[in-house]
């Protein structure tokens, strides 16, 4: 199994800056994949970037891309979102998740294997 833990939310003015980090543990030698997701009130969760674990590739919902930045430090098993130019409709619980194969599109949920708690990211106008 693989653990995943978020942290680095919190309440930001718009145009500000938030970085989210996400420690992955267990067997992390199998990890193919990580990502972030986001879920806004009363909104599905929607996918926002993924990263390839071993060849650093990534990928972006149009609506993050130029904004936001998704990177690894493998040595520390930790992915990172940063997060540039928010704006109110950035505000959700922001959710990393593991996948450990290449099965399916990156940007659905259903293909990701283990998932943390999420983080609160609010974005003040």
């Amino acid at each position: 199994q693989v653990q995943v833990a978020e942290s680095g939310g919190g309440t930001v003015q718009a145009g500000g800056s938030l970085r989210l980090s996400c420690a992955a543990s267990g067997r992390t030698l199998s990890m193919y994949g990580m990502g972030w997701f986001r879920q806004a009130p009363g909104k599905d969760r929607e996918f926002v970037a993924v990263i390839n674990w071993s060849f650093g590739s990534t990928y972006y919902a149009d609506s993050v891309k130029g904004r936001f930045t998704i990177s690894r430090d493998s040595a520390k098993n930790t992915v990172y979102l940063q997060m540039n130019t928010l704006k109110p409709e950035d505000t959700a619980v922001y959710y990393c998740a593991s996948r450990l194969t290449p099965r399916g599109p990156t940007t659905l949920e259903g293909t990701y294997d283990y998932w943390g708690q999420g983080t609160q990211v609010t974005v003040s106008s």
